[in-house]
């Protein structure tokens, strides 16, 4: 890379860094381009970038992000995926890497909460936003389901119901 190549790889990355939700940092030394094109598949999938980077000149762009607590945790061949979505990036590396051993994740941020390996871990059990919407859906639905069931039942199974309801 020449200067004006730095220079601008440098910008990019700032901007990645700081329009990111979550950031986080992976050693990949001994996965084959196989492994690393079916990774970012997956995460291209959930709109996640994960980008092979390259140390000292990432080091200068996380100066000046809010990233810049990770700058240690980038020597050897590091990758990082940047997402909107720190759940789902937090799951896919981590099932990846229990699936390719030779994947290790490093720690990252998620928002303004740095994570190590245990807290990454920890994200990825939680549920994905969307999954979250349909619990909240699911437990919404079940009283109404209820009511209408009671609503549509005979006339003589409310008047039991009634019954047992002030006996109580």
């Amino acid at each position: 890379m020449n200067k004006e190549q730095k220079k601008n790889y440098i910008k990019d990355m700032t901007a990645q860094f700081e329009n990111s939700e979550a950031v986080l940092v992976t050693h990949y030394q001994g996965l084959n381009m196989k492994q690393l094109d079916e990774l970012r598949k997956q995460m291209r999938e959930h709109g996640i970038q994960f980008k092979i980077t390259k140390n000292r000149i990432t080091k200068l762009a996380l100066q000046n992000s809010k990233c810049k607590d990770l700058s240690n945790l980038f020597s050897g061949p590091t990758a990082v995926a940047l997402s909107k979505d720190a759940i789902s990036s937090a799951k896919i590396l981590t099932k990846f890497s229990k699936e390719n051993k030779n994947l290790k994740i490093l720690g990252g941020i998620m928002g303004k909460d740095v994570l190590d390996v245990a807290g990454v871990a920890k994200v990825a059990t939680l549920p994905t936003l969307d999954e979250a919407r349909a619990k909240i859906v699911g437990i919404l639905r079940s009283p109404a389901q209820k009511i209408t069931s009671i609503l549509l039942a005979p006339a003589s199974k409310i008047a039991i119901l009634a019954l047992e309801k002030s006996k109580k």
